[in-house]
Protein backbone atom coordinates (compact mmCIF):
# COMPACT_ATOMS: atom_id res chain seq x y z
CA UNK A 1 0.00 0.00 0.00
CA UNK A 2 1.20 3.27 -0.99
CA UNK A 3 -0.30 7.05 -0.69
CA UNK A 4 0.64 9.21 -3.53
CA UNK A 5 0.86 13.16 -2.81
CA UNK A 6 -2.50 14.01 -3.81
CA UNK A 7 -3.14 11.71 -0.56
CA UNK A 8 -5.00 8.78 -2.85
CA UNK A 9 -4.25 5.54 -2.08
CA UNK A 10 -2.97 2.95 -4.64
CA UNK A 11 -2.20 -0.80 -4.35
CA UNK A 12 1.22 -2.06 -4.66
CA UNK A 13 2.47 -3.97 -7.79
CA UNK A 14 3.66 -7.00 -7.85
CA UNK A 15 7.32 -7.68 -8.73
CA UNK A 16 8.90 -10.47 -9.92
CA UNK A 17 9.05 -12.55 -6.60
CA UNK A 18 5.21 -12.48 -6.44
CA UNK A 19 4.62 -13.87 -9.92
CA UNK A 20 7.50 -16.40 -9.39
CA UNK A 21 5.16 -17.43 -6.55
CA UNK A 22 2.01 -17.60 -8.57
CA UNK A 23 4.03 -20.35 -10.14
CA UNK A 24 4.91 -22.59 -7.51
CA UNK A 25 1.11 -21.92 -6.42
CA UNK A 26 0.36 -23.28 -9.37
CA UNK A 27 1.66 -26.27 -9.00
CA UNK A 28 -0.56 -27.81 -6.48
CA UNK A 29 -4.01 -26.52 -8.53
CA UNK A 30 -2.45 -28.32 -11.34
CA UNK A 31 -1.94 -31.38 -9.81
CA UNK A 32 -5.03 -31.73 -7.64
CA UNK A 33 -7.02 -31.41 -10.90
CA UNK A 34 -4.62 -33.75 -12.75
CA UNK A 35 -4.96 -36.65 -10.03
CA UNK A 36 -8.52 -36.39 -10.27
CA UNK A 37 -8.96 -36.61 -13.97
CA UNK A 38 -6.19 -39.75 -13.95
CA UNK A 39 -8.21 -41.75 -11.16
CA UNK A 40 -10.99 -42.07 -13.59
CA UNK A 41 -8.63 -44.45 -16.43
CA UNK A 42 -6.92 -45.87 -13.46
CA UNK A 43 -10.11 -47.42 -11.24
CA UNK A 44 -10.69 -49.95 -13.63
CA UNK A 45 -7.29 -51.65 -13.39
CA UNK A 46 -6.71 -50.91 -9.54
CA UNK A 47 -10.14 -52.14 -8.84
CA UNK A 48 -8.98 -55.88 -11.03
CA UNK A 49 -5.51 -55.52 -8.85
CA UNK A 50 -7.11 -55.68 -5.16
CA UNK A 51 -10.26 -57.23 -6.01
CA UNK A 52 -12.32 -54.55 -5.24
CA UNK A 53 -15.87 -54.86 -5.05
CA UNK A 54 -18.20 -52.09 -6.27
CA UNK A 55 -18.97 -50.79 -3.14
CA UNK A 56 -15.02 -50.01 -2.74
CA UNK A 57 -14.62 -48.70 -6.04
CA UNK A 58 -17.33 -46.18 -5.27
CA UNK A 59 -15.61 -45.09 -1.86
CA UNK A 60 -12.31 -44.76 -3.48
CA UNK A 61 -13.39 -42.79 -5.66
CA UNK A 62 -16.11 -40.02 -3.57
CA UNK A 63 -13.92 -40.49 -0.29
CA UNK A 64 -11.56 -37.90 -1.44
CA UNK A 65 -14.32 -35.44 -2.38
CA UNK A 66 -15.86 -35.86 0.87
CA UNK A 67 -13.12 -35.25 3.07
CA UNK A 68 -11.88 -32.04 0.71
CA UNK A 69 -15.85 -30.71 0.66
CA UNK A 70 -15.77 -31.23 5.00
CA UNK A 71 -12.81 -29.64 5.95
CA UNK A 72 -11.79 -26.64 3.37
CA UNK A 73 -13.74 -24.05 5.63
CA UNK A 74 -11.37 -25.57 8.38
CA UNK A 75 -8.60 -25.56 6.65
CA UNK A 76 -9.08 -22.06 5.50
CA UNK A 77 -9.18 -20.48 8.53
CA UNK A 78 -6.73 -22.58 10.48
CA UNK A 79 -4.06 -21.19 7.49
CA UNK A 80 -5.29 -17.65 9.15
CA UNK A 81 -4.60 -18.31 12.55
CA UNK A 82 -1.29 -20.10 11.79
CA UNK A 83 0.24 -19.14 8.43
CA UNK A 84 -1.05 -19.23 4.89
CA UNK A 85 2.42 -20.70 3.72
CA UNK A 86 3.15 -22.90 6.48
CA UNK A 87 -0.30 -24.86 5.97
CA UNK A 88 0.63 -25.25 2.17
CA UNK A 89 3.28 -26.30 3.31
CA UNK A 90 1.99 -28.74 5.64
CA UNK A 91 -0.44 -30.37 3.12
CA UNK A 92 2.21 -30.67 0.73
CA UNK A 93 4.08 -33.08 2.84
CA UNK A 94 1.16 -35.01 3.40
CA UNK A 95 -0.34 -35.03 0.32
CA UNK A 96 3.17 -36.52 -1.01
CA UNK A 97 3.54 -39.20 1.87
CA UNK A 98 -0.37 -39.88 1.33
CA UNK A 99 0.54 -40.03 -2.46
CA UNK A 100 3.40 -43.15 -1.73
CA UNK A 101 0.65 -44.74 0.26
CA UNK A 102 -2.04 -45.16 -2.32
CA UNK A 103 0.42 -45.86 -4.88
CA UNK A 104 1.87 -48.96 -3.41
CA UNK A 105 -1.52 -49.64 -1.43
CA UNK A 106 -1.80 -53.82 -1.03
CA UNK A 107 -5.72 -53.85 -0.33
CA UNK A 108 -8.42 -51.54 -1.23
CA UNK A 109 -8.95 -50.55 2.32
CA UNK A 110 -5.83 -49.13 2.52
CA UNK A 111 -5.81 -47.63 -0.77
CA UNK A 112 -9.98 -45.85 0.41
CA UNK A 113 -7.93 -44.63 3.88
CA UNK A 114 -5.06 -43.19 1.64
CA UNK A 115 -7.42 -41.35 -0.55
CA UNK A 116 -9.51 -39.76 2.47
CA UNK A 117 -5.68 -38.46 3.60
CA UNK A 118 -5.24 -37.24 0.34
CA UNK A 119 -8.65 -35.29 0.73
CA UNK A 120 -7.64 -33.86 4.08
CA UNK A 121 -4.38 -32.88 2.70
CA UNK A 122 -6.03 -31.68 -0.34
CA UNK A 123 -8.41 -29.40 1.66
CA UNK A 124 -5.25 -27.34 2.60
CA UNK A 125 -4.00 -26.64 -0.82
CA UNK A 126 -6.61 -25.12 -2.10
CA UNK A 127 -7.46 -22.50 -0.06
CA UNK A 128 -3.78 -22.02 0.71
CA UNK A 129 -3.02 -20.98 -2.70
CA UNK A 130 -5.72 -18.50 -3.38
CA UNK A 131 -5.50 -16.51 -0.02
CA UNK A 132 -1.75 -16.23 -0.88
CA UNK A 133 -2.72 -15.02 -4.42
CA UNK A 134 -4.95 -12.57 -2.45
CA UNK A 135 -2.01 -10.96 -0.33
CA UNK A 136 0.66 -11.26 -2.86
CA UNK A 137 -1.42 -9.22 -5.10
CA UNK A 138 -3.13 -6.36 -3.83
CA UNK A 139 -3.42 -4.65 -6.49
CA UNK A 140 -6.66 -5.77 -8.48
CA UNK A 141 -5.82 -6.22 -12.10
CA UNK A 142 -2.76 -8.50 -11.36
CA UNK A 143 -5.08 -10.26 -8.87
CA UNK A 144 -7.34 -10.91 -11.32
CA UNK A 145 -4.43 -12.36 -14.11
CA UNK A 146 -3.43 -14.28 -11.03
CA UNK A 147 -6.60 -15.59 -10.29
CA UNK A 148 -7.14 -16.40 -13.47
CA UNK A 149 -3.60 -18.62 -14.10
CA UNK A 150 -4.78 -20.22 -10.92
CA UNK A 151 -7.97 -21.24 -12.64
CA UNK A 152 -6.46 -21.84 -15.80
CA UNK A 153 -3.86 -24.88 -14.10
CA UNK A 154 -7.02 -26.41 -12.53
CA UNK A 155 -8.68 -26.59 -15.93
CA UNK A 156 -4.90 -27.50 -17.52
CA UNK A 157 -4.72 -30.35 -15.46
CA UNK A 158 -8.43 -31.95 -15.99
CA UNK A 159 -7.32 -31.46 -19.97
CA UNK A 160 -3.95 -33.09 -19.83
CA UNK A 161 -5.41 -35.61 -17.46
CA UNK A 162 -6.35 -38.48 -19.43
CA UNK A 163 -3.50 -38.04 -21.55
CA UNK A 164 -0.99 -38.22 -19.50
CA UNK A 165 -3.00 -41.36 -17.34
CA UNK A 166 -3.03 -42.97 -20.43
CA UNK A 167 0.78 -42.88 -20.96
CA UNK A 168 1.11 -43.50 -17.42
CA UNK A 169 -1.22 -47.12 -17.19
CA UNK A 170 0.15 -48.34 -20.61
CA UNK A 171 3.97 -48.15 -19.41
CA UNK A 172 3.77 -48.52 -15.47
CA UNK A 173 1.06 -49.84 -13.44
CA UNK A 174 -2.15 -48.41 -11.96
CA UNK A 175 -0.12 -47.12 -8.73
CA UNK A 176 2.12 -44.70 -11.32
CA UNK A 177 -0.90 -42.20 -11.09
CA UNK A 178 -1.05 -41.34 -7.65
CA UNK A 179 2.70 -40.71 -7.90
CA UNK A 180 2.73 -37.87 -9.68
CA UNK A 181 2.58 -35.85 -6.54
CA UNK A 182 5.71 -36.72 -5.14
CA UNK A 183 7.46 -34.50 -7.29
CA UNK A 184 5.46 -32.12 -7.87
CA UNK A 185 5.19 -31.58 -3.60
CA UNK A 186 9.07 -32.11 -3.20
CA UNK A 187 9.33 -29.56 -5.42
CA UNK A 188 6.72 -26.95 -3.72
CA UNK A 189 8.41 -27.76 -0.68
CA UNK A 190 11.80 -26.70 -1.94
CA UNK A 191 10.53 -23.56 -3.52
CA UNK A 192 7.97 -22.20 -1.05
CA UNK A 193 10.04 -20.80 1.45
CA UNK A 194 12.66 -18.92 -0.99
CA UNK A 195 9.24 -17.64 -3.13
CA UNK A 196 6.41 -17.25 -0.80
CA UNK A 197 5.80 -14.63 2.17
CA UNK A 198 3.95 -16.08 5.22
CA UNK A 199 0.81 -14.65 6.27
CA UNK A 200 -1.44 -14.49 9.06
CA UNK A 201 -3.95 -12.70 11.21
CA UNK A 202 -2.19 -10.64 14.30
CA UNK A 203 -5.46 -11.44 16.22
CA UNK A 204 -6.58 -15.41 15.41
CA UNK A 205 -7.78 -16.68 18.60
CA UNK A 206 -8.49 -19.58 19.68
CA UNK A 207 -9.15 -22.74 17.70
CA UNK A 208 -12.60 -23.81 18.28
CA UNK A 209 -12.82 -27.77 18.25
CA UNK A 210 -16.47 -27.96 18.69
CA UNK A 211 -17.02 -25.27 15.88
CA UNK A 212 -14.87 -28.08 13.46
CA UNK A 213 -16.92 -30.97 14.70
CA UNK A 214 -20.20 -29.26 14.04
CA UNK A 215 -18.86 -28.38 10.54
CA UNK A 216 -17.96 -31.91 9.16
CA UNK A 217 -21.11 -33.13 11.36
CA UNK A 218 -22.96 -30.41 8.58
CA UNK A 219 -20.81 -30.61 5.56
CA UNK A 220 -20.16 -34.25 4.82
CA UNK A 221 -23.59 -35.94 5.67
CA UNK A 222 -25.60 -33.22 3.46
CA UNK A 223 -22.68 -34.00 0.70
CA UNK A 224 -22.70 -37.63 0.89
CA UNK A 225 -26.45 -37.31 1.11
CA UNK A 226 -26.90 -35.78 -2.52
CA UNK A 227 -24.35 -37.64 -4.09
CA UNK A 228 -26.83 -40.74 -3.02
CA UNK A 229 -29.72 -39.19 -4.31
CA UNK A 230 -28.40 -38.57 -7.58
CA UNK A 231 -27.07 -42.35 -7.61
CA UNK A 232 -29.95 -43.77 -6.12
CA UNK A 233 -32.65 -41.47 -6.56
CA UNK A 234 -34.98 -40.58 -3.81
CA UNK A 235 -33.92 -42.78 -0.51
CA UNK A 236 -34.63 -42.81 3.24
CA UNK A 237 -30.81 -43.19 4.00
CA UNK A 238 -29.72 -39.50 2.33
CA UNK A 239 -32.54 -37.59 2.76
CA UNK A 240 -32.12 -38.72 6.66
CA UNK A 241 -28.41 -37.68 6.76
CA UNK A 242 -29.78 -34.09 4.17
CA UNK A 243 -31.55 -33.66 7.49
CA UNK A 244 -29.49 -34.32 10.08
CA UNK A 245 -26.52 -32.00 8.18
CA UNK A 246 -29.53 -29.54 8.28
CA UNK A 247 -30.07 -29.82 12.35
CA UNK A 248 -26.39 -29.70 12.88
CA UNK A 249 -25.58 -26.56 10.49
CA UNK A 250 -27.77 -24.82 12.37
CA UNK A 251 -26.70 -25.56 15.68
CA UNK A 252 -23.04 -24.67 13.95
CA UNK A 253 -24.46 -21.18 12.49
CA UNK A 254 -26.01 -20.40 16.38
CA UNK A 255 -22.54 -20.90 17.52
CA UNK A 256 -20.28 -19.06 15.40
CA UNK A 257 -23.16 -16.17 16.57
CA UNK A 258 -21.79 -16.77 20.06
CA UNK A 259 -18.00 -17.16 19.92
CA UNK A 260 -15.21 -14.33 19.83
CA UNK A 261 -13.17 -16.17 17.62
CA UNK A 262 -15.82 -18.26 15.21
CA UNK A 263 -14.54 -21.13 13.09
CA UNK A 264 -16.51 -19.24 10.51
CA UNK A 265 -16.97 -15.52 10.69
CA UNK A 266 -20.64 -14.76 9.29
CA UNK A 267 -20.13 -10.99 9.09
CA UNK A 268 -18.23 -12.11 5.71
CA UNK A 269 -21.87 -12.57 4.61
CA UNK A 270 -23.13 -9.49 5.18
CA UNK A 271 -20.78 -7.51 2.22
CA UNK A 272 -22.91 -8.44 -0.65
CA UNK A 273 -20.55 -8.42 -3.04
CA UNK A 274 -18.76 -11.52 -1.45
CA UNK A 275 -22.12 -12.81 -0.74
CA UNK A 276 -23.25 -12.46 -4.18
CA UNK A 277 -20.49 -13.93 -5.92
CA UNK A 278 -21.05 -16.72 -4.02
CA UNK A 279 -24.56 -17.24 -4.80
CA UNK A 280 -23.70 -16.96 -8.60
CA UNK A 281 -20.96 -19.50 -8.54
CA UNK A 282 -22.74 -22.61 -6.75
CA UNK A 283 -25.62 -21.55 -9.36
CA UNK A 284 -23.15 -21.48 -11.94
CA UNK A 285 -21.99 -24.81 -10.52
CA UNK A 286 -25.39 -26.28 -10.06
CA UNK A 287 -26.09 -25.64 -13.76
CA UNK A 288 -22.72 -26.72 -15.18
CA UNK A 289 -22.04 -30.06 -13.30
CA UNK A 290 -25.57 -31.27 -13.58
CA UNK A 291 -25.43 -30.66 -17.60
CA UNK A 292 -21.31 -31.91 -17.89
CA UNK A 293 -23.04 -35.00 -16.22
CA UNK A 294 -25.37 -35.40 -19.20
CA UNK A 295 -23.04 -34.08 -21.61
CA UNK A 296 -20.35 -37.01 -21.14
CA UNK A 297 -23.35 -39.30 -20.45
CA UNK A 298 -24.66 -38.17 -24.27
CA UNK A 299 -21.32 -38.56 -25.52
CA UNK A 300 -20.95 -42.22 -24.90
CA UNK A 301 -24.69 -43.84 -24.18
CA UNK A 302 -25.87 -41.81 -27.23
CA UNK A 303 -23.18 -41.28 -29.92
CA UNK A 304 -21.72 -44.62 -28.39
CA UNK A 305 -18.20 -43.17 -27.61
CA UNK A 306 -15.88 -45.23 -25.50
CA UNK A 307 -14.96 -43.33 -22.22
CA UNK A 308 -11.64 -42.00 -23.35
CA UNK A 309 -12.99 -41.04 -26.53
CA UNK A 310 -15.17 -39.03 -25.09
CA UNK A 311 -12.90 -37.40 -22.57
CA UNK A 312 -10.94 -36.20 -25.52
CA UNK A 313 -13.87 -34.58 -27.54
CA UNK A 314 -14.31 -32.22 -23.91
CA UNK A 315 -10.58 -31.56 -24.24
CA UNK A 316 -11.64 -28.46 -26.90
CA UNK A 317 -14.08 -27.65 -23.91
CA UNK A 318 -11.67 -27.26 -21.35
CA UNK A 319 -9.23 -25.13 -23.40
CA UNK A 320 -11.70 -22.74 -24.16
CA UNK A 321 -12.33 -22.19 -20.35
CA UNK A 322 -8.68 -21.77 -20.30
CA UNK A 323 -8.74 -18.77 -22.90
CA UNK A 324 -11.81 -17.06 -21.61
CA UNK A 325 -10.65 -17.06 -17.49
CA UNK A 326 -7.44 -15.48 -18.89
CA UNK A 327 -9.03 -12.97 -20.76
CA UNK A 328 -11.26 -12.26 -18.13
CA UNK A 329 -9.42 -9.93 -16.07
CA UNK A 330 -8.44 -7.57 -19.55
CA UNK A 331 -12.57 -7.22 -19.92
CA UNK A 332 -12.91 -6.25 -16.68
CA UNK A 333 -10.24 -3.56 -16.97
CA UNK A 334 -12.06 -1.85 -19.56
CA UNK A 335 -15.85 -2.94 -18.94
CA UNK A 336 -17.52 -3.22 -15.56
CA UNK A 337 -17.17 -6.94 -13.86
CA UNK A 338 -21.05 -6.96 -13.49
CA UNK A 339 -21.19 -6.23 -17.56
CA UNK A 340 -18.51 -8.91 -18.53
CA UNK A 341 -20.04 -10.93 -15.71
CA UNK A 342 -23.73 -10.46 -17.54
CA UNK A 343 -22.38 -11.11 -20.79
CA UNK A 344 -20.27 -14.26 -19.88
CA UNK A 345 -23.88 -15.75 -18.29
CA UNK A 346 -25.65 -14.76 -21.30
CA UNK A 347 -23.06 -16.39 -23.92
CA UNK A 348 -23.52 -19.74 -21.78
CA UNK A 349 -27.08 -19.50 -22.07
CA UNK A 350 -26.84 -19.03 -25.62
CA UNK A 351 -24.74 -22.38 -25.62
CA UNK A 352 -26.80 -24.02 -23.68
CA UNK A 353 -30.20 -23.25 -25.92
CA UNK A 354 -27.89 -24.81 -28.69
CA UNK A 355 -28.10 -27.86 -26.73
CA UNK A 356 -32.12 -27.88 -27.03
CA UNK A 357 -32.29 -28.02 -30.43
CA UNK A 358 -29.82 -31.72 -30.59
CA UNK A 359 -31.56 -34.87 -31.35
CA UNK A 360 -30.52 -38.61 -30.87
CA UNK A 361 -29.20 -38.71 -34.69
CA UNK A 362 -27.29 -35.79 -35.85
CA UNK A 363 -27.09 -33.85 -32.39
CA UNK A 364 -23.52 -33.94 -32.14
CA UNK A 365 -22.47 -30.89 -33.57
CA UNK A 366 -24.77 -29.09 -31.86
CA UNK A 367 -24.43 -30.48 -28.51
CA UNK A 368 -20.22 -29.90 -27.97
CA UNK A 369 -20.68 -26.01 -29.79
CA UNK A 370 -23.10 -25.36 -27.58
CA UNK A 371 -21.29 -27.06 -24.48
CA UNK A 372 -18.28 -25.05 -25.69
CA UNK A 373 -20.09 -21.80 -25.65
CA UNK A 374 -21.35 -22.34 -22.00
CA UNK A 375 -17.93 -23.10 -20.86
CA UNK A 376 -16.50 -20.01 -22.16
CA UNK A 377 -19.47 -18.33 -20.70
CA UNK A 378 -19.07 -19.21 -17.19
CA UNK A 379 -15.78 -18.57 -17.64
CA UNK A 380 -15.68 -15.71 -17.52
CA UNK A 381 -18.21 -15.18 -14.15
CA UNK A 382 -15.88 -17.77 -12.67
CA UNK A 383 -12.99 -16.05 -12.54
CA UNK A 384 -14.16 -12.84 -11.72
CA UNK A 385 -16.56 -13.95 -9.09
CA UNK A 386 -13.71 -15.44 -7.08
CA UNK A 387 -11.47 -12.25 -7.42
CA UNK A 388 -14.79 -10.74 -5.96
CA UNK A 389 -14.75 -13.29 -3.02
CA UNK A 390 -11.67 -12.89 -2.40
CA UNK A 391 -11.12 -8.85 -2.87
CA UNK A 392 -14.68 -8.28 -0.78
CA UNK A 393 -12.56 -9.92 2.54
CA UNK A 394 -10.57 -8.47 4.95
CA UNK A 395 -6.75 -9.93 4.51
CA UNK A 396 -6.58 -11.73 7.65
CA UNK A 397 -9.89 -13.48 6.45
CA UNK A 398 -8.43 -14.12 3.19
CA UNK A 399 -7.92 -18.18 3.79
CA UNK A 400 -11.34 -18.37 5.43
CA UNK A 401 -13.33 -16.46 2.39
CA UNK A 402 -11.11 -19.06 0.15
CA UNK A 403 -12.27 -21.87 2.25
CA UNK A 404 -16.31 -20.66 1.66
CA UNK A 405 -15.78 -20.32 -1.44
CA UNK A 406 -14.58 -24.34 -2.31
CA UNK A 407 -16.55 -25.24 0.02
CA UNK A 408 -19.58 -23.47 -1.67
CA UNK A 409 -18.73 -25.61 -5.50
CA UNK A 410 -18.55 -28.59 -3.75
CA UNK A 411 -21.83 -27.41 -2.48
CA UNK A 412 -22.96 -26.54 -6.15
CA UNK A 413 -21.26 -29.70 -8.06
CA UNK A 414 -23.48 -32.57 -5.49
CA UNK A 415 -26.55 -30.16 -6.07
CA UNK A 416 -25.85 -29.79 -9.37
CA UNK A 417 -25.41 -33.77 -10.23
CA UNK A 418 -28.25 -34.43 -7.99
CA UNK A 419 -31.07 -31.82 -8.82
CA UNK A 420 -30.77 -31.50 -12.84
CA UNK A 421 -29.75 -35.29 -13.05
CA UNK A 422 -32.56 -36.29 -11.22
CA UNK A 423 -34.65 -34.04 -13.70
CA UNK A 424 -32.84 -35.13 -16.63
CA UNK A 425 -33.87 -38.76 -15.29
CA UNK A 426 -37.69 -37.86 -15.11
CA UNK A 427 -37.71 -36.70 -18.16
CA UNK A 428 -36.44 -39.92 -19.18
CA UNK A 429 -38.86 -42.39 -17.67
CA UNK A 430 -41.79 -40.02 -18.98
CA UNK A 431 -40.77 -40.31 -22.48
CA UNK A 432 -39.35 -44.10 -22.51
CA UNK A 433 -42.74 -45.17 -20.89
CA UNK A 434 -44.33 -43.47 -24.11
CA UNK A 435 -42.55 -44.82 -26.68
CA UNK A 436 -42.03 -48.50 -25.47
CA UNK A 437 -43.88 -51.12 -26.91
CA UNK A 438 -46.57 -53.82 -25.15
CA UNK A 439 -44.45 -56.97 -26.06
CA UNK A 440 -41.44 -56.34 -24.06
CA UNK A 441 -40.47 -58.56 -20.79
CA UNK A 442 -41.17 -56.66 -17.22
CA UNK A 443 -37.73 -56.92 -16.18
CA UNK A 444 -36.35 -55.54 -19.34
CA UNK A 445 -38.71 -52.44 -19.36
CA UNK A 446 -37.81 -52.16 -15.51
CA UNK A 447 -34.28 -52.22 -16.09
CA UNK A 448 -34.58 -49.64 -18.99
CA UNK A 449 -36.37 -47.31 -16.42
CA UNK A 450 -33.78 -47.24 -14.27
CA UNK A 451 -31.57 -45.34 -17.04
CA UNK A 452 -29.59 -45.43 -20.45
CA UNK A 453 -27.22 -47.56 -19.39
CA UNK A 454 -29.95 -49.97 -17.70
CA UNK A 455 -31.72 -50.09 -21.04
CA UNK A 456 -28.14 -50.46 -23.28
CA UNK A 457 -27.61 -53.53 -20.61
CA UNK A 458 -31.44 -54.89 -21.12
CA UNK A 459 -30.92 -54.32 -24.95
CA UNK A 460 -28.14 -55.91 -25.78
CA UNK A 461 -29.70 -59.08 -24.27
CA UNK A 462 -32.83 -59.27 -26.83
CA UNK A 463 -32.88 -60.23 -30.09
CA UNK A 464 -31.48 -57.79 -32.61
CA UNK A 465 -34.35 -56.04 -33.99
CA UNK A 466 -36.16 -55.38 -30.31
CA UNK A 467 -32.69 -54.66 -29.13
CA UNK A 468 -32.27 -52.19 -31.57
CA UNK A 469 -35.84 -50.70 -30.78
CA UNK A 470 -35.39 -50.34 -27.22
CA UNK A 471 -31.72 -48.42 -27.64
CA UNK A 472 -33.38 -46.37 -30.18
CA UNK A 473 -36.32 -45.54 -27.74
CA UNK A 474 -33.94 -45.07 -25.01
CA UNK A 475 -31.12 -42.86 -26.46
CA UNK A 476 -33.99 -40.27 -27.79
CA UNK A 477 -35.92 -40.14 -24.54
CA UNK A 478 -32.17 -39.19 -23.05
CA UNK A 479 -31.77 -36.88 -25.27
CA UNK A 480 -35.12 -35.59 -24.68
CA UNK A 481 -34.23 -35.42 -20.77
CA UNK A 482 -30.79 -33.20 -21.68
CA UNK A 483 -32.99 -30.61 -24.15
CA UNK A 484 -35.10 -30.08 -21.13
CA UNK A 485 -32.03 -29.45 -18.80
CA UNK A 486 -30.06 -27.42 -20.54
CA UNK A 487 -33.04 -25.10 -21.66
CA UNK A 488 -33.80 -24.77 -17.78
CA UNK A 489 -30.01 -24.31 -17.56
CA UNK A 490 -30.35 -21.49 -20.02
CA UNK A 491 -32.99 -19.85 -17.85
CA UNK A 492 -30.94 -19.75 -14.86
CA UNK A 493 -28.36 -18.72 -16.65
CA UNK A 494 -30.27 -15.55 -17.95
CA UNK A 495 -31.53 -15.25 -14.20
CA UNK A 496 -28.10 -14.99 -13.17
CA UNK A 497 -26.98 -12.37 -15.50
CA UNK A 498 -29.37 -10.16 -14.30
CA UNK A 499 -28.59 -10.66 -10.74
CA UNK A 500 -24.69 -9.53 -11.58
CA UNK A 501 -25.99 -6.81 -13.28
CA UNK A 502 -27.73 -5.64 -10.50
CA UNK A 503 -25.53 -6.75 -7.17
CA UNK A 504 -22.06 -5.61 -9.16
CA UNK A 505 -22.87 -2.05 -10.88
CA UNK A 506 -21.68 -0.62 -7.73
CA UNK A 507 -17.95 -2.74 -9.47
CA UNK A 508 -15.92 0.07 -11.52
CA UNK A 509 -13.17 -1.24 -14.29
CA UNK A 510 -9.69 -2.84 -12.35
CA UNK A 511 -7.55 0.19 -11.94
CA UNK A 512 -10.55 2.85 -11.72
CA UNK A 513 -11.09 4.30 -8.64
CA UNK A 514 -14.79 4.96 -7.43
CA UNK A 515 -15.59 6.91 -4.37
CA UNK A 516 -19.20 7.53 -5.00
CA UNK A 517 -21.51 6.06 -1.61
CA UNK A 518 -24.24 3.54 -2.34
CA UNK A 519 -27.22 3.61 -1.40
CA UNK A 520 -27.14 3.14 2.48
CA UNK A 521 -29.15 0.39 4.42
CA UNK A 522 -29.81 -0.52 7.69
CA UNK A 523 -26.42 -2.86 7.63
CA UNK A 524 -24.40 0.34 6.59
CA UNK A 525 -25.85 1.98 9.69
CA UNK A 526 -22.63 2.48 11.93
CA UNK A 527 -23.12 0.41 15.29
CA UNK A 528 -23.18 1.93 18.91
CA UNK A 529 -21.88 -1.04 20.16
CA UNK A 530 -18.99 -1.23 17.74
CA UNK A 531 -17.47 2.07 17.18
CA UNK A 532 -14.24 0.68 16.21
CA UNK A 533 -14.68 -0.58 13.13
CA UNK A 534 -17.59 2.04 11.90
CA UNK A 535 -16.23 4.82 12.78
CA UNK A 536 -14.83 5.77 9.53
CA UNK A 537 -17.52 5.03 7.07
CA UNK A 538 -16.04 4.71 4.12
CA UNK A 539 -18.47 3.98 1.14
CA UNK A 540 -19.21 0.59 0.74
CA UNK A 541 -18.99 0.93 -3.34
CA UNK A 542 -15.38 2.24 -3.14
CA UNK A 543 -14.96 -0.63 -0.16
CA UNK A 544 -16.67 -3.24 -2.35
CA UNK A 545 -14.91 -2.80 -5.66
CA UNK A 546 -11.77 -3.56 -3.77
CA UNK A 547 -10.08 0.18 -4.93
CA UNK A 548 -10.02 1.69 -1.94
CA UNK A 549 -7.70 0.20 0.77
CA UNK A 550 -7.41 0.53 4.78
CA UNK A 551 -4.64 -0.96 6.27
CA UNK A 552 -1.00 -1.94 4.61
CA UNK A 553 -1.82 -4.57 2.28
CA UNK A 554 -5.44 -5.20 3.32
CA UNK A 555 -8.54 -4.73 0.52
CA UNK A 556 -12.04 -4.62 0.83
CA UNK A 557 -12.04 -3.76 4.94
CA UNK A 558 -13.84 -0.60 5.27
CA UNK A 559 -17.31 -2.15 3.43
CA UNK A 560 -17.30 -5.52 5.72
CA UNK A 561 -16.15 -3.98 8.95
CA UNK A 562 -18.58 -0.80 8.89
CA UNK A 563 -21.54 -3.10 8.32
CA UNK A 564 -23.67 -4.46 11.89
CA UNK A 565 -23.20 -8.27 10.47
CA UNK A 566 -26.46 -10.69 11.00
CA UNK A 567 -26.94 -14.15 9.11
CA UNK A 568 -30.14 -14.78 7.83
CA UNK A 569 -30.35 -18.24 6.46
CA UNK A 570 -34.25 -18.01 6.57
CA UNK A 571 -37.02 -15.24 6.85
CA UNK A 572 -36.12 -14.05 10.17
CA UNK A 573 -33.05 -13.19 10.91
CA UNK A 574 -30.94 -15.31 13.68
CA UNK A 575 -29.62 -12.45 15.24
CA UNK A 576 -27.00 -9.83 15.40
CA UNK A 577 -24.02 -10.98 15.83
CA UNK A 578 -22.37 -11.00 19.87
CA UNK A 579 -18.64 -11.76 19.13
CA UNK A 580 -16.57 -8.39 19.39
CA UNK A 581 -16.04 -6.85 16.19
CA UNK A 582 -12.50 -6.84 14.94
CA UNK A 583 -10.98 -2.83 14.60
CA UNK A 584 -9.83 -2.04 11.43
CA UNK A 585 -7.91 1.38 11.58
CA UNK A 586 -6.22 3.47 9.06
CA UNK A 587 -2.94 3.35 10.89
CA UNK A 588 -3.74 -0.12 12.46
CA UNK A 589 -1.86 -3.08 12.03
CA UNK A 590 -2.32 -5.57 8.45
CA UNK A 591 -1.85 -9.02 8.23
CA UNK A 592 1.70 -10.58 9.89
CA UNK A 593 4.24 -10.52 6.85
CA UNK A 594 7.45 -12.32 6.37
Amino acid sequence: MSVDTSGTETAVRAGRREWLGLAVLALPTLLLSLDMSVLYLALPYLSANLGASSTQQLWIMDIYGFMIAGFLITMGTLGDRIGRRKLLMIGASAFGVASVIAAYAPSAELLIAARALLGIAGATLMPSTLALISNMFSDAHQRGIAISVWMSCFMGGMTVGPLVGGVLLEVFWWGSAFLLGVPVMVLLLLSAPKLLPEYRDPDPGRLDLISVALSLATILPIIYGLKELAKDGLQSVPVLAIVVGGIVGTSFVRRQTRLTSPLLDLRLFANRSFSGALAIGMFGGIVMAGTFLLVTLYLQMVQGFSPLTAGLWLVPMNLEMVIASMLAPQLARRFRPAYVMASGLAIAAGGLMLVTQADSMGGMALVISGFVLACVGIALPSALGIGLVIGSAPPEKAGSASGISETSGEFGIALGVATMGSLGTAVYRSQLSDSLGSGLPGEVVAAAREGITGAAAAAAQLPDRLGADLLAAARDAFTDGLNVVAGLSAVVFLVLAGVATVLFRHVPPHGETELETAPETDADVPCENHPGPYAHNVPESAAESDVMRITSGSRGAAGFARRCATFSPSPSPVGVLSHEATRYEISGSGPVVA
